[in-house]
C-alpha cells in the first residue's frame, strides 16, 4: 500500500531538459515528464489510452505528446487531441495528468487526489543551489520496497555495524537512544554526540575531540530526510538542557536532502545530497564527504537488499521491534493512515 496524497520525489529537475521525456513508475503509476515550451513541467499517465504503449517512446509536438505507436496525441492536461483517421474523439481518450511542481532541486510528482495537490505541503528540502551549503548529490537504485529503506533511515542504530568502514560511526548510536518527536506529517529525531565517537564526515567538515555534534533530522511524509548536523563547542549540550541549538552558533555544519521514491512494490530510487555550509574550504570538504557517502549508501543497499531476498524467499515472523524502533513504528503507524483504506480515506 501507497500513501497517495502526497508529493513524491520523481527526479533531479536538471535532468529534464527541453528535449527529455523522463520515464518512471511512482506507487506503480506509469509516468512520463517532460518540458512545455515556455518551460513548465508536465507529468502524464506513461501509458496511450489505445493500446498501452508508453508515451516516454513517443515525441513532443509543441507542448503536446504523440504516441509513436498509432499517433494519438496529448494535450499537457491529458486529454486526447488527434486519432489520425478519426473526426471525433471520445471523451475517454485521455491519460492521468498528475500535478508537478519543481523545487529544492527535484521534481515533485502527487500521485493521488489532484485537488488536494497542495504545494505547501512539499517537504522544506535543501536545493543544490542554495548558496548556504556546498552539495554533492546522486542517486541509486534498489532492488527492495521503500518501505525498507524508510525503516534504515529511521534508525540510526545501524550506522555503529553497517558503517564501520566508511562512517566509522561510534558504538554509542547502538546504545544510546536519540530523542524522537511527533510531527504533523512525520518524525523529528534528535542526538548529540562526540567527535570521537560520530563518523569521519563530521571530522572531515571540521569537528575536534574538544567539540560536541549535534545532528537533528525531520522524516516526513512519503520518505524524506532533512538533516542538519552542526559541530559546537564542549558544553553546549549541558548548557542548553532540551533546547535546540541554533545553527548560527555551529562551528561548522553540513546538511543533507535524502527522498525515498518507491517505483514498485519491490524497487525503490533514491536521491541524496550532502555537504558542509559554504566556506573556503567547502569545496575539498564537499568532494570527501561525497566519497564517504558514496561508500555508506552502497553499505545501506547491500544489506538492505539482502535483507529483502531473504523476507521474499519465504515465510517469517513478524520483526520483533526494540527501544531503538520508536520513529520508525510512529512513521510506519502515520503511512498507514495516509494509505487507501486507513484513517485519511475514511475521512475523505
Amino acid at each position: 500500500m501507497y500513501a497517495l496524497n502526497c508529493w513524491y520525489v520523481a527526479a533531479w529537475e536538471r535532468d529534464i531538459d527541453a528535449d527529455t521525456l523522463f520515464a518512471i513508475r511512482i506507487a506503480d503509476e506509469p509516468v512520463v515528464i517532460y518540458r512545455r515550451q515556455d518551460g513548465a513541467l508536465v507529468a502524464l499517465e506513461n501509458r496511450c489510452r489505445h493500446r498501452f504503449a508508453p508515451l516516454s517512446l513517443g515525441c513532443r509536438e509543441g507542448d503536446d505528446l504523440r504516441c509513436m505507436y498509432h499517433g494519438f496525441r496529448f494535450a499537457p492536461s491529458g486529454r486526447c487531441v488527434e486519432i489520425p483517421g478519426e473526426t471525433e474523439i471520445p471523451e475517454l481518450a485521455r491519460v492521468k495528468a498528475y500535478p508537478v511542481v519543481a523545487r529544492h532541486s527535484w521534481v515533485w510528482v502527487w500521485i493521488g487526489d489532484p485537488a488536494q495537490a497542495d504545494p505547501a505541503l512539499i517537504p522544506p528540502a535543501v536545493g543544490l543551489d542554495d548558496s548556504r551549503w556546498v552539495l554533492r548529490h546522486g542517486q541509486l537504485d534498489y532492488e527492495a520496497p521503500y518501505q525498507l529503506i524508510n525503516d534504515n533511515l529511521l534508525d540510526f542504530s545501524h550506522l555503529s555495524f553497517v558503517h564501520r568502514s566508511s562512517f566509522g560511526a561510534g558504538m554509542n548510536f547502538a546504545y544510546q537512544r536519540p530523542r524522537v518527536t511527533r510531527l504533523p506529517r512525520g518524525v523529528r529525531v534528535e542526538r548529540w554526540s562526540v567527535p570521537r565517537n560520530v563518523n569521519v564526515s563530521l571530522r572531515i567538515s571540521g569537528a575536534a575531540e574538544d567539540n560536541e555534534v549535534y545532528s537533528s533530522y525531520d522524516f516526513l511524509v512519503p520518505g524524506i530526510l532533512l538533516m542538519f548536523s552542526g559541530v559546537y563547542p564542549r558544553g553546549t549540550q549541558q548548557r542548553l538542557g532540551d533546547a535546540t541549538p541554533r545553527m548560527a552558533d555551529a562551528v561548522s555544519s553540513n546538511f543533507t536532502s535524502q527522498a525515498v521514491t518507491p517505483m514498485t512494490a519491490e524497487t525503490s530510487r533514491y536521491l541524496f545530497s550532502w555537504g558542509p555550509n559554504a566556506g573556503p574550504e567547502a569545496g575539498t570538504q564537499a568532494d570527501a564527504m561525497y566519497q564517504v557517502m558514496l561508500m555508506a549508501f552502497g553499505e545501506d543497499k547491500a544489506i538492505i537488499e539482502a535483507q529483502h531476498r531473504t523476507m521474499r524467499a519465504g515465510p517469517h515472523p513478524a520483526p520483533l521491534p526494540t527501544s531503538a524502533d520508536r520513529a520508525v513504528l510512529l512513521f510506519q503507524r502515520l503511512m498507514r493512515t495516509m494509505s487507501p483504506g486507513g484513517a485519511e480515506a475514511r475521512e475523505a
